[in-house]
């Protein structure tokens, strides 16, 4: 048989293997009264494991390895870690194993108690060659409840994740949820190709200088410009003039520094999309909505979230640009539908689970779940292969489970840790 520790561990942890008659390999019966816990990081396998041995009742850990030998390989008669290992279980026994106190560790070999069944479907799931993912021909066979409960799970793994990206700014930023907030909207303002510098641009334009201006909306506009480097040079137009006119005032005032001008990317981009229309649309929602964070979390409806993005009006002037200086046809700048879904999922979803996690407030966590449960799925090659295997997307909340279900379970054939696949594995 073809396997790793993992799949031994799968087969410990659920008692998956024939338990009848029990027994060491030097002939002690052995009675699991609890398995333990799985310990996934550094030391014994399992731990707190409750085991009788003989007529002596044990409570301590559990090892495990594929040959007994992988003790004396993996040095662990000399780690202190292991001292307190109550049974090696193995699936051979090709060595026995002394311990650091001269006494032989009580081992149980699996080799003849696992179901050649069952070791075919973990076999199949871990070394077939499916192309999309390991259980591809078996993951219609699951029943709603488990699929559900299971994608629940790794979006709380995924939002987890982001929310220890949002702590480590929050810290930075001295407990300021209203910057942290800031700044990362304005990543996403970036929609990717302009994630960075627009990321620069709200560092280098701390958001306690906009709001000395907020009565101003021309020279929130002139900051936003100014700093992205786009009133540097001269510009022809009479808006742009009045917007570098109160750049340059405010540039000295505050002492700032533009970011390079070159960072943006225009390049086999639709031109609803170039930064200076999205470098717009942020400077409405600025001049809109001053302590942003705050608003997001007395809004309680879906709606109302939406109509912060959705409300917002550009300057008149990008009506008929798309950049400074070049004019083109009229047409709407306004942020659409599918931009402020991408903005509501990937920046107030995350921020409201993370101020939820980090204060415990389980409204909040409720709150951001809700939310992606409003949202429209995200159309991408990896929800369209699930659709392919018969798994229906019906929101985000979904879609971005499966996104964190096939980058870090199935690209991995982490099966045995997947409750899809333990499922699969158990199924008659």
């Amino acid at each position: 048989m073809l396997f790793t520790e993992d799949f031994l561990h799968y087969l410990w942890k659920f008692r998956l293997f024939d338990n009848t008659d029990l027994k060491t390999v030097d002939g002690e019966v052995i009675h699991i009264y609890s398995a333990g816990i799985h310990n996934t990081h550094s030391g014994p396998d399992f731990s707190n494991a409750r085991i009788r041995i003989g007529d002596t009742t044990w409570a301590g850990n559990v090892e495990i390895h594929v040959p007994s030998s992988d003790w004396r390989k993996h040095n662990h008669a000399n780690d202190e870690a292991y001292k307190n290992v109550i049974l090696h279980v193995v699936y051979r026994d090709d060595e026995p194993v002394i311990t650091a106190d001269g006494n032989k560790l009580p081992t149980l070999e699996l080799e003849n108690r696992i179901s050649p069944d069952l070791y075919n479907r973990f076999h199949s799931l871990v070394y077939g060659n499916q192309t999309i993912i390991p259980c591809e021909g078996s993951i219609g066979l699951i029943d709603d409840m488990t699929l559900g409960t299971w994608l629940t799970r790794v979006l709380v793994e995924r939002l987890e994740k982001r929310a220890e990206t949002v702590i480590k700014a929050l810290d930075q930023n001295r407990g300021d949820w209203e910057e942290t907030f800031y700044q990362f909207l304005a990543a996403n303002f970036g929609f990717k190709t302009n994630a960075l510098p627009f990321e620069m641009l709200a560092k280098s334009l701390p958001q306690n200088i906009l709001a000395k201006h907020k009565n101003n909306p021309l020279q929130i506009e002139a900051l936003i410009f100014g700093q992205a480097g786009f009133l540097q040079g001269d510009v022809v137009d009479e808006y742009p003039k009045k917007l570098k006119t109160e750049y340059d005032f405010l540039r000295k005032k505050y002492n700032l520094t533009p970011i390079e001008n070159h960072l943006w990317k225009f390049l086999r981009m639709r031109p609803q999309n170039f930064p200076t229309i999205r470098l717009a649309q942020f400077a409405a929602l600025i001049i809109k909505s001053n302590h942003l964070f705050s608003k997001i979390l007395d809004i309680r409806e879906v709606k109302g979230l939406r109509d912060l993005f959705t409300e917002i009006q550009v300057d008149p002037y990008w009506e008929e640009h798309y950049r400074f200086d070049a004019s083109s046809k009229p047409s709407s700048k306004n942020l659409g539908q599918s931009s402020v879904d991408v903005l509501l999922l990937n920046t107030l979803a995350v921020f409201l689970f993370s101020y939820g996690k980090h204060l415990q407030l389980e409204y909040y966590i409720s709150r951001s779940m809700k939310l992606l449960e409003s949202l429209p799925k995200e159309e991408n090659n990896i929800i369209n292969d699930f659709d392919v295997l018969g798994v229906k997307v019906k929101n985000a909340f979904e879609s971005q489970a499966l996104l964190e279900l096939k980058n870090n379970y199935c690209n991995f054939k982490k099966c045995l840790q997947c409750g899809i696949g333990n499922k699969i594995l158990k199924l008659a």
